[in-house]
């Protein structure tokens, strides 16, 4: 479990107990991480505004305000309409799974006037999208992830099909179409794969070395790249 999953939880373990409190050895054993390392994603949520207080003592532990319901980062209604825009900008593509799992995750831990504040805000938004869509199979964002091998069929621009081994470095997303870049073992270089043009997508068993993608790889006439955690610090 990564450590921005382990706060979900660790907030929704704290509110099933509640009004009952948890110790940070109790956390500790349950999320199978040091006490330490509790301690600061406690310190950390607290922080960020979410109401968990710790009370000291043999019987002491920590607790969270119920009633607030409030998740990991506390958002606000305008920062969760902003998510929810971001995530309705996914809803079509390789990411639409996560992409709607994640919407209702956000609203279920949101407090319900706020939740629904949100929701009435965001149905103002609107995408103007293509009537058809194009299906990209779900290995695509699964490749990703897992650092390892892809075997990939694949009909290039011109209509041909080929079957080729490639190891996945990152993904371009332009103007609703999505790029899987790859270091191709055909061509024996970096090459960007249009989503909706893969036939199948298999993962196989291989973990590459490394390989750094360098801007300059890409060869892209248009527009600017930007990552989209570049403006996070």
């Amino acid at each position: 479990m990564n450590r921005t999953d382990r706060l979900f939880a660790l907030v929704e373990e704290l509110r099933a107990a509640a009004p009952k409190r948890r110790s940070a050895r109790w956390l500790a054993e349950r999320f199978e991480v040091s006490v330490r390392t509790i301690e600061r994603d406690l310190s950390a949520l607290q922080q960020s505004g979410v109401p968990i207080w710790a009370e000291s003592g043999r019987a002491g532990g920590y607790a969270i305000d119920k009633t607030a319901a409030l998740g990991p980062m506390g958002f606000t209604p305008d920062e969760a309409l902003a998510m929810l825009i971001g995530l309705g900008t996914l809803r079509r593509g390789p990411f639409r799974h996560s992409a709607g799992a994640a919407m209702r995750k956000l609203l279920a831990v949101m407090p319900d006037d706020d939740a629904r504040r949100a929701t009435r805000l965001a149905a103002r938004i609107h995408l103007l999208e293509p009537e058809a869509e194009d299906p990209v199979p779900p290995e695509f964002a699964a490749s990703l992830r897992t650092d390892r091998v892809v075997r990939l069929v694949y009909r290039d621009g011109a209509g041909d099909v080929s079957e080729r081994e490639v190891e996945p470095l990152g993904s371009i997303g332009r103007d609703g179409v999505w790029y899987l870049i790859a270091w191709c073992r055909l061509r024996g270089g970096v090459r960007a794969f249009r989503g909706d043009r893969m036939i199948s997508v298999r993962l196989t068993d291989e973990r590459p070395e490394p390989r750094r993608l360098r801007r300059e790889d890409l060869d892209i006439p248009f527009g600017t790249l930007r990552s989209v955690v570049e403006d996070l610090g």
